[in-house]
């Protein structure tokens, strides 16, 4: 077994192993689809979701983050299709029905892509009547018309093939098999939080705050200007300290003060200071 087969199966194949055909060539009564990705009980550890016609690793990639930053879950792989589309390659450390795999990848697009039309969306496997058990190609894989190929890719690749999502010459075994190195499988009670996360319905928008109150009026600068009604008059100074001065009531050492403040300004006819110098 060469390394890249050993990391698709720790990724993505069934834990046991599939039943044998039958002596007539044909699946045994009751076994599922021939895909490799189906365990003898029909479920599976891996889930694609392919985005194409046209391909976009601006909308693709936001799922590949959210995927990680919201659900905190592990990365998945990014692929090339080979024809049309780009691919996420969802890995589990357990198997699960592929009901339970078509809802969370349907979860995935009602909550990073619900502006993308369905038709451009594969979500593997199907879990619809028209198609049941029907799963992703292998990757990586020479196509049907024999020029291009699937491959996994680095992420800071991805925008590289958004208008090609294919190979045209055969991908590194070893490159391949060290991209799929670094990934690691989603365990299953991650996966049930996530899928019950996705489940949830959106959080309400909060409501819209109030407008802020009005602002207070600004008096006018003359109304600030103006003493309040029954409020004294402004005091010469040299008055008040004659006052304070001749004042009896007051303590002796503040009318001393006073007395003391006024002798830079004898009085004069007129009641004026004497010019400064």
């Amino acid at each position: 077994m060469t390394p890249l087969q050993s990391e698709i199966r720790r990724l993505y194949l069934p834990l046991s192993a599939r039943p044998e055909p039958a002596a007539d060539g044909g699946a045994p009564a009751g076994s599922p689809p021939a895909s490799p990705f189906f365990d003898a009980d029909g479920r599976v550890r891996c889930m694609v979701m392919e985005l194409a016609r046209p391909p976009s690793w601006r909308l693709l990639g936001a799922v590949w983050q959210g995927v990680q930053a919201e659900l905190e879950l592990p990365a998945p792989a990014i692929a090339v299709s080979g024809t049309d589309g780009l691919q996420l390659w969802f890995s589990l450390t357990e198997p699960v029905a592929v009901a339970e795999a078509h809802a969370f990848l349907e979860g995935l697009r009602r909550r990073f892509l619900p502006e993308v039309t369905r038709s451009r969306l594969r979500l593997l496997p199907t879990a619809d009547a028209a198609h049941p058990g029907r799963h992703a190609a292998p990757v990586p894989a020479l196509q049907a018309d024999g020029d291009n190929w699937s491959a996994f890719v680095a992420s800071d690749l991805a925008p590289v093939f958004a208008d090609t999502p294919w190979l045209d010459i055969p991908p590194s075994e070893d490159g391949q098999a060290t991209l799929l190195r670094a990934l690691a499988p989603t365990k299953r009670a991650a996966f049930d939080a996530g899928l019950q996360l996705l489940a949830a319905p959106p959080l309400p928008m909060p409501a819209p705050m109030p407008p802020p109150p009005a602002a207070l009026p600004t008096p006018a600068p003359h109304a600030l200007q103006q003493p309040a009604a029954g409020a004294p008059a402004a005091q010469d100074p040299r008055q008040f300290l004659l006052q304070v001065m001749n004042d009896a009531t007051v303590p002796l050492p503040l009318r001393i003060d006073a007395a003391k403040a006024l002798l830079p300004w004898p009085q004069r006819e007129g009641g004026t200071p004497p010019p400064a110098g």
